[in-house]
């Protein structure tokens, strides 16, 4: 039941830029290249990068600096050929509408950004690399990979036992599922309870046709169906109908990937339509937590000063930054696993 690629498929945030831009500036340098233009100007191997995400709240705009300085002794463990090229290639899926609030094109039609390309960005600090962003497609991500144009890929890529074979994984986020619903509801969903689902009996749920959550939310009906209970699943053609019914009472929760409501909450603050989280839920069902990884190809030798860049990260506060400025706490890990368990060859 993988995510096989960037939530697109289904019901999600509407890819509408503008609530979300970032500027990445090197304390003390210029933005005069083409990097810098595109969100993300140079590293170099001494000294403090400052990554400044302004984030929507509302109709307001909230901006968070991240100060991330050179970590000498994770560099050191960096291969040959990315010492000596001084730059982190980071391949992204985004086209052709991207994703928010994970990647896409902001409000001057030129700047890419999102959580995705900003973790690079923070990794690449890390590192002392100077961050590239190569936006593509979904596949063409994984063709830059194999090629080596791409020396990493951040995309919302899910960690799976087939990808493994060809590639390596280092973790950095929760690959969750959320219930959205009409702010000032008063039920919770508890992923923690085997029966937490009975919480849906009688409701109308909403979820994009032939997702991963569909599949769970369809099994989830027929285990209420054998208790002689209800669970009345909706579709709608496009995100803009289904908010709607979510707004005004004709459904009573929408079922999704958990960034894209993250996102829906974060336009929707101090509105009518305003929306909340009931609870989430692993994307790879109740007998696994889902992970989101970084990934390169196998072997290459970048892995693990990743996952090690991720944990500086983690340990020193930026992480918990980086998640709150795109409001997405609550898929945060405690440390990132190299190759950790992933869905399984049969539902990969």
């Amino acid at each position: 039941m993988s995510i096989a690629r960037p939530f697109r498929r289904g019901l999600g945030a509407a890819a509408t830029a503008g609530v979300l831009s970032v500027a990445l500036a090197a304390c003390g340098s210029s933005s005069a290249s083409d990097d810098a233009a595109a969100g993300a100007s140079p590293s170099t191997a001494s000294g403090t990068t400052s990554v400044a995400i302004a984030t929507a709240a509302g109709q307001q705009y909230k901006l968070t600096r991240i100060s991330v300085p050179v970590v000498a002794s994770i560099r050191q463990e960096l291969p040959a050929a990315i010492l000596k090229s001084g730059e982190l290639t980071i391949g992204e899926g985004a086209l052709p509408s991207g994703f928010p609030p994970l990647a896409y094109v902001g409000t001057d039609n030129k700047t890419f950004t999102g959580a995705e390309p900003d973790l690079g960005r923070l990794i690449a600090a890390v590192l002392g690399l100077k961050p590239v962003i190569n936006n593509s497609t979904w596949d063409n991500l994984f063709v830059g990979i194999d090629s080596g144009k791409n020396d990493v890929g951040f995309s919302n890529i899910t960690v799976t036992e087939e990808r493994k074979q060809k590639y390596d994984f280092a973790s950095y986020r929760q690959d969750n599922l959320a219930l959205a619903v009409k702010k000032g509801t008063t039920w919770t969903f508890d992923r923690n309870d085997p029966r937490g689902y009975e919480v849906l009996a009688g409701k109308k749920v909403a979820v994009g046709s032939g997702t991963n959550q569909e599949k769970i939310l369809l099994h989830w009906r027929d285990l209420l169906k054998k208790e002689g209970k209800t669970l009345e699943v909706k579709y709608f053609a496009d995100d803009t109908s289904a908010w709607t019914a979510l707004a005004s009472g004709q459904i009573d929760a929408y079922f999704g990937p958990n960034p894209g409501i993250a996102y829906q909450e974060s336009i929707t603050k101090g509105t009518p339509k305003e929306v909340a989280t009931a609870g989430t839920y692993s994307g790879a069902g109740a007998s696994l937590q889902g992970l989101i990884a970084a990934t390169t190809k196998k072997g290459d030798g970048l892995v693990q000063p990743l996952a090690d860049a991720i944990d500086y990260l983690i340990k020193n506060g930026q992480y918990a930054a980086w998640l709150a400025a795109y409001n997405l706490s609550n898929e945060a890990v405690t440390s990132a696993q190299v190759n950790p368990a992933g869905l399984p060859l049969s539902n990969s």
